[in-house]
């Protein structure tokens, strides 16, 4: 059974290495996508301080549909390609964007959204889908953020049988 536990502390490298333990905890043993995006985006939400918007994005039919999120409603389909969450799904790529009204071609969903991190999810068959992370201050995320969400979506990747954790770097 999960337990939640604080995970405050001295570095968001510490703070990512809890969070990821935390995260596998709380997916052990089950392997739904939907049921695993959900309680990701919830403990992301509740987790990481300074949030407007946390969960994901699906690929459907060639665009990103609307998965499971905690925050305010959502743009339900974005085209790949269009905004920083169809832009990383194009590029193949993390991308992190300290000021997204300086993002070209930025999708405002929560136009009191400043900064935006969305790491794709590559499953056995390519890219499936995005976490896309909000914030409603400017240059909220940082290297450090990319690299533990990017452990984050191995974890979810891995629970829900997309890839073989082994293969997966940790990060450090």
């Amino acid at each position: 059974m999960f337990e939640a536990r604080s995970i405050d502390s001295g570095s968001k490298p510490e703070f990512y290495r809890a969070l990821a333990a935390q995260l596998e905890a709380l997916l052990a043993g089950e392997s739904d996508p939907i049921a695993n995006a959900a309680n990701t985006s919830a403990l992301l939400f509740q987790a990481m301080p300074d949030l407007n918007w946390a969960g994901f994005y699906f690929m459907r039919g060639g665009e990103l549909v609307l998965g499971p999120f905690q925050g305010r409603p959502a743009c339900v389909r974005i085209p790949v390609g269009k905004g920083v969450c169809g832009t990383a799904v194009a590029r193949g790529c993390s991308i992190l964007v300290e000021d997204v009204q300086a993002f070209p071609g930025h999708i405002a969903c929560d136009f009191a959204s400043r900064s935006e991190l969305v790491v794709p999810l590559h499953g056995r068959d390519g890219i499936i889908g995005v976490i896309d992370l909000d914030s409603p201050s400017p240059g909220r995320f940082d290297a450090d953020d990319r690299t533990g969400i990017e452990e984050v979506a191995a974890i979810w990747l891995s629970a829900c049988g997309e890839v073989e954790r082994s293969t997966l770097a940790r990060a450090s």
